[in-house]
């Protein structure tokens, strides 16, 4: 059966084959009537079948599944319970951790389910939770949390798939006993081997052996990396060098790496020029960097952020995630990786089109997790979302309500 949809956009970046997928060219988008067949995308027309049924939309935009690289399900929703927010990092770290003693069944699964929620509403195919690991006597124990979202991740998978990612000390994973046990959880779990990092002793030894765990068990990597401010924090160096060293395959995403705006010349270039090399992605955080880092008596004067413009000028992966939400870090924000990118537009001081900007919430973020890149001309029509918003500044202003258009297209006629 055919379908055309009278007078939608395309957001360009979001085409894998722009020319080829037709229609006008206007403001980073393609403008046109987007005509389908059984669930097939056959481009933009100026003509189409006599039979094909006609759905006006009015010029709102098609937009692809969104992707969601760093997120913390198992702290999310908390801000209730923490009243006295607002601390630096270590202080945010402090509360969170004493508010773990209401972390019962129930409570984590009820705030998992909120943020799955709220990820399905968003348009989102893809996300990746992190999941603290290792507090306790005994650094190897599978935190209730871990079997909670994977019980939720099961329940969710084929609306929104979820990956988890252990979070231990580097320190935990240069343990000779603890570090493989880990990575063994990893592998029979379908998880992901991370680490967070900020100036730990053994960080060299932890990070050699995250890359030599990942490789026996065949696992991606994910590292919290120097989320902070000075030129002694050197992990993402290390994991580079490391990166470089082993000739490591997997996809390896570090989000954070604050330290970065302590860096310029040739020491920023040739460490960036090595991330480029070695195939590692990097991930900003803006709301959550920004909300603590920089912290001081009165208003904040330096950017708690990454160089991600620098990153990829010179060919690292980026991307953006969305981190905190409504927790001890960040107690304000909702699961939406479109939130995310209004907030970096003056974060990073993105510059127009707009529109040039989405693949670090979808394409680009897919990349970076080590996943295929889904355009929009490569997916199924039932893949695909409709967004009440006819230009990229109204898509990022108001966060506008979205729509599976299977849903559109199976709604009956009239």
């Amino acid at each position: 059966m055919f379908h055309l949809l009278r007078n939608v956009a395309c957001p360009e970046s979001l085409l894998s084959s722009p020319d080829r997928f037709g229609g006008e060219r206007r403001d980073g988008l393609r403008h046109g009537d987007l005509l389908i067949h059984d669930d097939r995308l056959l481009g933009f027309t100026r003509s189409h079948p006599a039979e094909a049924r006609i759905l006006s939309c009015d010029g709102r935009m098609v937009l692809p599944p969104l992707i969601e690289p760093h997120l913390h399900l198992d702290k999310a929703y908390t801000i209730h319970r923490l009243p006295d927010f607002g601390g630096d990092l270590l202080s945010a770290i402090n509360a969170q951790e004493a508010d773990k003693a209401n972390w019962t069944d129930g409570d984590l699964r009820l705030r998992a389910e909120r943020a799955m929620q709220e990820l399905l509403a968003a348009g989102v195919g893809l996300a990746r939770s992190h999941v603290d690991w290792g507090h306790g006597a005994d650094p190897t124990r599978v935190p209730r949390a871990w079997d909670i979202l994977s019980e939720v991740a099961q329940d969710w998978r084929g609306r929104v798939d979820l990956q988890l990612s252990c979070l231990p000390a580097i320190d935990i994973l240069a343990d000779p006993d603890a570090g493989p046990r880990i990575a063994a959880r990893m592998a029979q779990s379908g998880g992901v081997l991370g680490a967070w990092c900020l100036g730990h002793d053994r960080r060299a030894e932890g990070f050699a052996a995250a890359f030599r765990l990942a490789e026996e068990f065949g696992l991606n990597l994910d590292f919290h990396v120097d989320e902070g401010q000075g030129r002694d924090l050197d992990g993402l160096r290390l994991i580079a060098d490391m990166a470089l060293r082993t000739g490591f395959k997997g996809s390896v995403l570090c989000g954070h790496a604050v330290s970065l705006m302590d860096m310029d010349g040739d020491a920023l270039s040739r460490l960036l020029d090595a991330m480029a090399r070695a195939g590692i992605a990097l991930c900003a955080l803006p709301t959550t960097n920004l909300f603590l880092q920089s912290r001081g008596t009165g208003t904040p004067d330096r950017r708690g952020i990454t160089r991600l413009i620098e990153a990829a000028e010179v060919g690292v992966q980026t991307c953006l995630g969305t981190d905190n939400v409504q927790d001890a870090f960040f107690p304000l924000g909702r699961h939406d990786p479109l939130a995310t990118l209004s907030a970096a537009v003056p974060a990073l001081h993105l510059t127009a089109p707009l529109a040039a900007h989405l693949p670090l919430v979808s394409t680009r973020a897919a990349a970076a997790m080590g996943a295929r890149p889904a355009h929009i001309d490569q997916l199924p029509a039932s893949a695909l979302w409709l967004a009440e918003a006819r230009t990229v500044p109204e898509l990022l202003s108001y966060l506008p309500h979205r729509v599976p258009l299977r849903d559109i297209i199976a709604a009956p006629a009239g």
